[in-house]
């Protein structure tokens, strides 16, 4: 009961994460627009359309090559674009074709926005458009930046100060920054401040899986640990909900910072863990918390602390020692994951999956506002198809094994992305149901490589490997935004780029070697080994030591794996 309570504490903060991190998916909205008039319009038209104001030509802008035609009370007429206008010289009649002479303007009087579905967005707010353009286009990856620098920042932290004490500082910046974002002034503070919300945004999360990892048994830590990525999920259902119901920017981005704001008022209540303090010779503290966790689950004789040291204590001397009974506490380094080729060749493919993984998860959620129909409803359906994913990848590779659940995912994504292309653009509802197929089947892969990295790689680079290889995730989630705004050059090319990579990972993935029921390696010969001859790999390491190596491994060694998406 203990353990449960402190899992689903600490996972329902993990929702603000998914909040935050695809809040500008309408937040950031550009609605149709055009440049501003010198003046009060008395008429309007459009094509063979004569209107009295601009609110009814909307529903009838179809491109941005239009135009308008509007007449002043002063009588001039003018020919709005969305980057500039056009006063006619000559012109008594209000016609749409001109062919005299006209003056061109630029829109120093700003612009008209179509605020029929969204009041007002961070776009309409500072004028993110034609030459600040670019501007709103770094919204997205500039967060993406904050989640790279907090993921590593924070992680660290929290091996120095506790996982607890960082667990508290991250959940309530993310409510403080999180309301700081509404009431920013202008469009740089509002970027500085969503840097920092994604800072500790990815804190927590990287804290957060730590922490119940670290509390969860060994037996239920592969389902536990997957599963933070459906409440990340749910994070991402709420924003189309909120998205739905609000529809001015400040006021939803507020709706969105106090949804988890029950946590911030009790994440104090939450312990540190026992394995820290542990690590920390904070024997006492530890002591209590197992006495806690004991009378919560009913324990009549809670283990003793003097008990847990002296298995550590005997695993630290029977592991310290090399062959010949020199110490092996060689520090490793970035360079030890390419010490020979066949660990180099795994390397590679290891962050070309990681990379992949992200990449494909961001493009498809942030491109399923663009695919028609209902954008609100598109998104949530994009967030709940990860819920039955992560249960199949889960079944998976219990059932079939690591490589061969990714295996047939990662080909399965790239089959879809051109599926997605040779689809009629008038199908909207196929297009819809693909691209969830597509979500559900990186979503699968991205879930599973987390632990397959671990399993890859021997205890000494264990956590260096799981590291880089989360960097390269975070790199392909800065990558994605910009992958995204590729439709303005080819509608498919962000889908033809994610199917590249796909195609590449899971042919890449085929040399890898299965690690399923197999212990863990403890130096870098037996990595190479299980790759090279598989037979031969559980005789060099006895099967008897599996699960012993793994619970000493997980339990002292804290060697956890983050889940900073």
């Amino acid at each position: 009961r203990f353990q449960a309570f402190v899992y689903f504490a600490s996972v329902f903060q993990a929702m603000s994460c998914g909040i935050h991190y695809l809040a500008s998916v309408f937040m950031a909205v550009t609605p149709k627009f055009v440049c501003g008039i010198p003046g009060n319009v008395s008429s309007v038209l459009f094509y063979n359309s004569s209107e009295s104001s601009l609110e009814d030509i909307w529903t009838l802008w179809t491109s941005t090559e239009n135009y308008v035609v509007v007449r002043l009370e002063n009588g001039e007429i003018w020919e709005l674009n969305q980057c500039s206008r056009s006063k006619r010289e000559i012109g008594l009649d209000l016609a749409y074709e001109y062919k005299g002479n006209k003056s061109i303007f630029y829109c120093s009087d700003g612009f008209l926005y179509d605020d029929t579905k969204w009041k007002s967005t961070v776009v309409t707010e500072w004028d993110l458009v034609c030459d600040r353009e670019w501007l709103a286009k770094l919204i997205q990856p500039t967060f993406m930046l904050g989640v790279l620098i907090g993921a590593v920042i924070f992680g660290d932290i929290a091996d120095r100060l506790g996982r607890q004490r960082v667990m508290w500082f991250t959940s309530a910046g993310q409510f403080i920054f999180g309301i700081a974002v509404a009431f920013t002034f202008d469009y740089y503070s509002f970027v500085i401040v969503r840097f920092l919300l994604a800072m500790v945004s990815s804190g927590y999360l990287v804290v957060a899986f730590v922490y119940v990892t670290e509390f969860v048994g060994i037996k239920a830590r592969t389902w536990a640990s997957m599963h933070v990525h459906a409440f990340f999920a749910i994070g991402i259902m709420i924003v189309a909900l909120v998205g739905f119901l609000v529809r001015t920017w400040w006021i939803y981005q507020i709706f969105l910072s106090i949804a988890t704001l029950p946590f911030v008022l009790c994440c104090w209540m939450l312990p540190e863990t026992p394995f820290w303090l542990l690590s920390e010779e904070r024997y006492e503290d530890a002591q209590k918390v197992i006495n806690v966790m004991a009378k919560w689950n009913k324990v009549n004789a809670p283990c003793k602390v003097t008990e847990l040291c002296s298995v550590q204590q005997d695993d630290l001397v029977d592991g310290g020692m090399g062959d010949n009974g020199t110490s092996s506490t060689k520090k490793h380094n970035i360079l030890d994951l390419f010490c020979n080729w066949h660990i180099a060749r795994r390397t590679i493919t290891v962050w070309l999956i990681w990379f992949t993984g992200s990449l494909g998860y961001y493009v498809f959620s942030l491109s399923s506002v663009s695919l028609g129909g209902n954008e609100y409803l598109n998104l949530f359906l994009i967030g709940a198809v990860e819920l039955p994913c992560y249960i199949i990848a889960c079944i998976g590779m219990d059932k079939l094994g690591r490589r061969n659940t990714l295996i047939p995912f990662l080909l399965l994504s790239a089959l879809i992305c051109v599926l997605i292309m040779v689809i009629p653009q008038d199908f909207n509802i196929l297009i819809i149901l693909a691209n969830m197929a597509g979500k559900f089947s990186i979503g699968v892969a991205f879930g599973l490589i987390y632990l397959y990295t671990a399993e890859l790689y021997p205890t000494i680079v264990r956590s260096l490997a799981v590291g880089s290889g989360s960097m390269m995730c975070r790199v392909g989630s800065v990558v994605a935004p910009f992958c995204v705004y590729l439709r303005s050059v080819w509608i498919f090319m962000p889908l033809l780029l994610v199917g590249i990579m796909a195609l590449l990972s899971g042919i890449l993935t085929i040399m890898l070697p299965e690690t399923l029921g197999k212990p863990l390696t403890n130096t870098l010969v037996e990595a190479t080994e299980i790759g090279r001859n598989k037979k031969n790999c559980s005789e060099k390491t006895p099967p008897a030591q599996s699960d012993a190596s793994l619970e000493k491994i997980e339990m002292f060694g804290q060697e956890t794996v983050s889940t900073e998406k």
